[in-house]
Formats: C-alpha cells, sequence, structure tokens
C-alpha cells in the first residue's frame, strides 16, 4: 500500500522490520537494505529488470529472507521539481507492485542520488567506467534510502 506521508510511513512500519530501498530504472532495480533499527543502509544487489512476474518473485524472495518490513521506492521527480515520464512509470510499477506485495511503501525523491553516487564513484574511488556500471544502481539505492531513514527517525 502506498503512503504519501513520511510520518505515517513510518508509523506503519512493523518494530525492528528493515526497509528495502528500491531505485527502479528501464533496465535494473538498484536494491538497498537498512538493519533492524532502520539507521544504517547497505547496498544490496541489482535486479536485471526482466518480465513483472519474476521481478517480483525475485522481490518477493529478498523480502521474506530479510524480513523486510517496508519499502523505499526512488521517485524521479525532474531537478525543477516537476514530475516527467520516468515519476509516471514509477508509479505504474507501484501500483503494479501493490497488487502482489502488501508491505508499507513509500515513494522518496531520488533527485542526484545516481549523480552524487557517481561523482563519489569517481572522485573518491577513482572506479573504472565498468565497474561504475556494476555498482552505481544499488549504491544509490543505498545513497536514497540512507536519506529516507535519517529523515524518518
Amino acid at each position: 500500500m502506498l503512503i504519501e506521508s513520511k510520518t505515517a510511513f513510518a508509523a506503519a512500519l512493523p518494530q525492528n522490520a528493515r526497509l528495502l530501498g528500491l531505485d527502479v530504472g528501464e533496465t535494473t532495480i538498484g536494491l538497498a537494505l537498512s538493519d533492524g533499527r532502520r539507521a544504517i543502509a547497505s547496498p544490496l544487489s541489482t535486479i536485471n529488470r526482466g518480465k513483472f512476474s519474476k521481478d517480483i518473485e525475485i522481490l518477493k524472495t529478498i523480502i521474506a529472507e530479510h524480513t523486510v518490513g517496508g519499502l523505499v521506492i526512488g521517485y524521479p521527480v525532474n531537478m525543477d521539481g516537476s514530475l516527467g515520464p520516468r515519476t509516471q512509470s514509477t508509479r505504474t510499477f507501484v501500483a503494479n507492485l501493490g497488487k502482489h506485495i502488501a508491505l508499507p511503501m513509500l515513494l522518496w525523491d531520488e533527485r542526484m542520488s545516481t549523480m552524487a553516487v557517481e561523482r563519489m564513484m569517481v572522485d573518491e574511488a577513482d572506479m573504472s567506467r565498468k565497474r561504475r556500471g556494476e555498482l552505481v544502481d544499488k549504491l544509490a539505492a543505498s545513497y536514497m534510502l540512507q536519506g529516507c531513514l535519517d529523515s524518518i527517525k
């Protein structure tokens, strides 16, 4: 179920349940996981998107394995705050997700998350382009999820 307010989302979460952050792209979904106290987000994995039914089964397995109590989904708002085609695509994904997964879900503004992560990988970690491509989605999910965790504390 999609919850519009971060306060209502936090109130709907089971105690000590982890959050799963999703950075939903056209070809991949980056995943990040919080700890049970919801203090620290860590990169988890990347799903190469295929059929929606297959993606849902992978997400259900991860949710069960990690005792996830809520989902934080990156919301790709344009830099000027307007909503574009990617925001509609994300809302459609979340609506379909809600038909299969009965957890509280929150859309989280992900502006700058990928850019910040890419800058860190180039400037601080000096990673190759190939290595950055392998990591960027799950690191962006972690960056976005950490912002949410800090905000709902």
